[in-house]
């Protein structure tokens, strides 16, 4: 009967890994499409001093896979690890802080915090996580109403912002470089039919939460730290965005990025998408959706 139940289990594992292997979820390559195990790629995240995650945000295994990089990372880095977001923004700091510290409950906290419409799927398991850790967690967006009064009227608008809202952003001025292709390929896309006729400052409004979101990371890193940043893609792909900022001021920082790609197939990464990221998670354009 032992026997008998053995191959049983030994059949039933054969199928499952056929399944797994017909119709995988999810692959980790490295930035050339070779493939690595999760193992392999924590090895290289687990020296860091910032990784950035670059989510699709609509996009379950991305959401999966941040949570269970960031478990990693604490057994490794325990008190050292910092998690930071472009989900909160950086004047929300106080109240994310008091609720980590509990001094706010659910309810209240995501009545009177500006939060994403899936952040109860999606992040709220990683601030959980934070609180059970104790672990900091830095709200590193700009406040959305100053990118988009950049959007409207370029950088000079900040100028004669107060000294206090000042506070809620990198300081100024804003370092810009517009021929980053992180910059033009948003010109390019809403070239033609955005309707905008200031369609010039968009960039310059991204560029000020990639400077806003690079400052808030490095104010939180110290020697011996690890930064675990999660962002939308376009904000760290190409080492471009919030990485290039940092490199501007701390250019022997080791900085390690992953992004999320989908494809119709992924038993290859498209040549065009090579060298995107240090880790890509490639996944199924049929993926379900979390919104």
């Amino acid at each position: 009967m032992k026997k008998i139940t053995l191959i049983g289990l030994f059949v039933t594992c054969l199928s499952l890994q056929s399944f797994t292997q017909d119709l995988p979820a999810y692959r980790i390559l490295d930035s050339s499409g070779k493939e690595v195990g999760f193992r392999k790629m924590m090895k290289s995240l687990d020296d860091a001093d910032f990784v950035f995650y670059g989510e699709l945000h609509n996009n379950p295994v991305a959401h999966w896979m941040e949570l269970e990089i960031t478990k990693s990372l604490y057994d490794k880095k325990q008190q050292d690890l910092v998690l930071a977001a472009e989900m909160f923004e950086s004047d929300n700091q106080l109240i994310l802080t008091e609720f980590l510290q509990g001094y706010l409950n659910d309810k209240r906290f995501e009545d009177e915090a500006r939060l994403w419409k899936n952040y109860k799927t999606d992040y709220k398991p990683l601030v959980v996580f934070a609180k059970e850790k104790k672990l900091a967690f830095i709200a590193s967006n700009v406040p959305r109403h100053y990118a988009g009064l950049v959007s409207d009227k370029g950088f000079e608008v900040l100028d004669a912002l107060t000294p206090e809202a000042k506070h809620w952003m990198a300081p100024l001025p804003i370092v810009y470089d517009s021929t980053l292709s992180c910059y033009t390929d948003m010109l390019a896309m809403m070239e033609g039919g955005h309707g905008n006729a200031n369609i010039n400052n968009l960039p310059k409004a991204q560029a000020l939460k990639d400077a806003t979101m690079a400052y808030f990371s490095m104010k939180a890193w110290s020697q011996g730290k690890t930064v675990i940043h999660f962002n939308g893609s376009y904000h760290s792909d190409k080492h471009q965005g919030i990485v290039w900022h940092i490199l501007q001021q701390i250019p022997q920082a080791k900085i390690l990025t992953i992004t999320t790609l989908e494809q119709k197939d992924i038993s290859t990464l498209s040549k065009d998408s090579e060298g995107l990221a240090d880790f890509i998670i490639l996944v199924p354009d049929s993926m379900t959706k979390t919104y």
